[in-house]
Order: C-alpha cells, then sequence, then structure tokens
C-alpha cells in the first residue's frame, strides 16, 4: 500500500465514522453541524470531510497526549466549522 492509498484509506475510515454517528444520531451536535454546513452552501461530501479532520485533529491529539477522547472538545471543533481545528490546544 503507498502513502496515497494509506491516506484514501484514513479519510475513508473517519468519513464512515461521521456517517455511523449521523446514524447512530450520537453525538447530536454531528446532525446539527451537519445541517448548519448545508444550510451556509456546503456540500454534504464536503461537510462530511471537514467533519471527518475535527474527528482527525481529536484522535491525533489524543494519542499525543495519551488521553481518553474529549467529546467536549471534537463537540467545540465541530461547532467552529467551517473553521478548521488548529492542533492540540
Amino acid at each position: 500500500m503507498s502513502v496515497h492509498d494509506d491516506e484514501d484509506f484514513a479519510e475513508a475510515t473517519l468519513i464512515q465514522a461521521i456517517e455511523n454517528q449521523l446514524a447512530a444520531g450520537e453525538p447530536a451536535c454531528v446532525q446539527a453541524v451537519l445541517n448548519k454546513l448545508s444550510l451556509v452552501g456546503y456540500a454534504r461530501e464536503d461537510s462530511l470531510e471537514m467533519m471527518a479532520l475535527v474527528l482527525a485533529d481529536e484522535i491525533d491529539c489524543m494519542l499525543r497526549e495519551e488521553r481518553p477522547f474529549d467529546a467536549a472538545r471534537y463537540e467545540r471543533g465541530l461547532r467552529a466549522l467551517p473553521q478548521l481545528p488548529e492542533g492540540c490546544e
């Protein structure tokens, strides 16, 4: 597998995680953020990609800081979209 294939796989996996959150209705903010982004003109695919970047940022920070997933930080990152996260706080 090439680096590009790995990146495509990671992106697809993160987008699937967002889709799973939407289907489960948990956390509730995921649907609210998707609705907000749609209302301001973003295509669903673009919105899911941005949301996946927020999830990736939280996972990256979680691993770097060796801490549990911070649902509140994740929600703040989602609600800040379309502004993308700047990394670990």
